[in-house]
């Protein structure tokens, strides 16, 4: 894993402790022995993984721009992407991993006990519901997503859930500017404001990839996010 370490601290400054890095070792072994029987992510080569799962998760922190951020929710985190491996890297995130898939979400519980993770809930659930629930709605300084929807319908699933004053973080493809463009009424609506599109470039990785910053400006109307299935089937 001495790719791991050495990329963080080039890329994003990063220095990850032994205990860290052998953190990253488990999850690769669990990831990789799960993912023979339940098929949780396209991605099985150990390169790989640590390249465009946990690399890629850890770049997420280019977004972090104070140091107050620190009550995470992860939406639709599938194997625990990016919230783990930010988590691994920022002990002191207070965590919610949100993944409706209920092997995913057992894989996800699996890695907290085996790597004695604390302040992570992992909640198998939606999150048109949570975003409507006094205990998660705008409860939390940044709420975060890769590969979940498109931009319009995932600003009503983040922000909602964001505080104002926080963040959402979006992980984002080469289709990035063009959602960006896209997203511009939802994201007014819903209280956000764009701040930032950064490129992330990662080792031996082709496709382009952008974290999309949307800072919470303003509180979220009481009607949003809609009941589960309509931000998807009509985006506003």
């Amino acid at each position: 894993m001495d790719f791991l370490p050495l990329q963080t601290k080039n890329m994003l400054g990063l220095q990850l402790s032994a205990k860290q890095v052998e953190m990253f070792e488990i999850y690769e072994k669990e990831l990789l022995e799960w993912n023979e029987k339940f098929n949780l992510t396209a991605i099985r080569k150990p390169e790989e993984i640590r390249s465009k799962h946990f690399l890629d998760s850890l770049t997420v922190m280019q977004g972090f721009h104070t140091s107050k951020f620190w009550k995470m929710i992860d939406i639709g985190t599938g194997a625990g992407f990016p919230g783990l491996p930010l988590k691994i890297a920022f002990p002191h995130l207070r965590l919610t991993l949100v993944e409706s898939v209920g092997k995913k979400a057992d894989f996800c519980r699996h890695m907290v006990q085996v790597l004695k993770l604390e302040k992570v809930e992992i909640l198998q659930a939606r999150a048109e519901d949570l975003g409507q629930m006094p205990v998660h709605r705008e409860a939390y300084d940044l709420a975060v997503a890769r590969a979940v929807a498109a931009l319009p319908v995932l600003a009503e699933y983040l922000l909602p859930l964001v505080k104002v004053g926080g963040r959402m973080i979006a992980q984002k493809g080469e289709s990035a500017p063009a959602e960006v463009h896209a997203a511009e009424n939802a994201v007014r609506v819903l209280g956000g404001r764009v701040h930032q599109l950064t490129p992330v470039v990662l080792p031996g990785v082709a496709d382009e990839r952008f974290l999309v910053l949307i800072d919470k400006v303003a509180a979220t109307p009481g009607k949003y996010p809609r009941r589960a299935g309509q931000p998807a089937k009509l985006p506003l």
